[in-house]
């Protein structure tokens, strides 16, 4: 099998991070003939996903720590069976983690900012009509705004929160710890994919241990990705 050059070590030999990397990398396809209107390709829950970015803000481009995320839902389907749950995604962006987790039979709410929701309810709905068990409902979250009135923990009890690439160098960070927080409940598990590239998403991971319990599921180098699995800590567990 041949390799991007950026997924071979020295050896020219792949190694186990390498060759899921590339099996990741492998969902995306571009299309066959050029179109009106520019879109990507990936193929997920045994369906062809059609994803548009749009380049005017990093919220609406897809981000490789999505595919990580997709992959890990679409190949571990026994162990994490989406089907009836109740998902919410942070920072759907392009919405493909939203679609994938919808395909595979959850009920999901896709959220983002409100200048990204106009792409992101684009790429859903042209995606699951009629594929899909429950419609995805795609809404407005800014972090740590309005939580309490517009995500009433009595109605709003989440199986599990999504999150793929949403920590960066932005100024909004404890906002996103403390939505974190709040949306997960006993028993709600966080599914959280990220790619590192500076100090400030190190930190965050320090903190986050601080509050949940955090297992590493893949840690993919050539990728520069992890995904993690967290609960929220019990109020006796040391925070130390």
């Amino acid at each position: 099998m041949d390799m991007d050059a950026s997924l071979q070590n020295p050896a020219g030999e792949c190694t186990e991070d390498e060759e899921l990397a590339f099996a990741i990398m492998q969902r995306r396809f571009c299309p066959s003939l050029i179109t009106t209107k520019a879109w990507e390709g990936y193929r997920f829950a045994g369906l062809e996903i059609r994803i548009t970015e749009s380049t005017d803000c990093y919220g609406a481009v897809l981000w490789p720590s999505a595919l990580v995320l997709c992959h890990f839902l679409d190949t571990h389907r026994e162990e994490y069976n989406m089907m009836d749950k109740n998902v919410i995604e942070l920072g759907a962006g392009t919405g493909l983690v939203s679609i994938v987790t919808s395909l595979l039979g959850a009920k999901v709410m896709s959220t983002d900012l409100p200048d990204v929701l106009g792409n992101l309810e684009y790429n859903v709905r042209c995606n699951t009509r009629g594929r899909c068990r429950y419609p995805p409902n795609v809404t407005e979250l800014t972090w740590g705004q309005q939580l309490e009135t517009r995500f009433p923990r009595a109605s709003c009890c989440f199986d599990y929160i999504l999150a793929a690439d949403v920590v960066y160098a932005h100024p909004h960070l404890d906002e996103l710890m403390d939505t974190f927080e709040y949306l997960c409940q006993d028993q709600t598990v966080i599914l959280w994919a990220m790619r590192f590239r500076l100090d400030p998403e190190n930190s965050f991971v320090d903190r986050f241990q601080k509050r949940f319990r955090v297992e590493l599921l893949y840690d993919l180098p050539s990728l520069r990705i992890k995904l993690f699995r967290a609960v929220k800590k019990k109020a006796t567990e040391s925070n130390v």
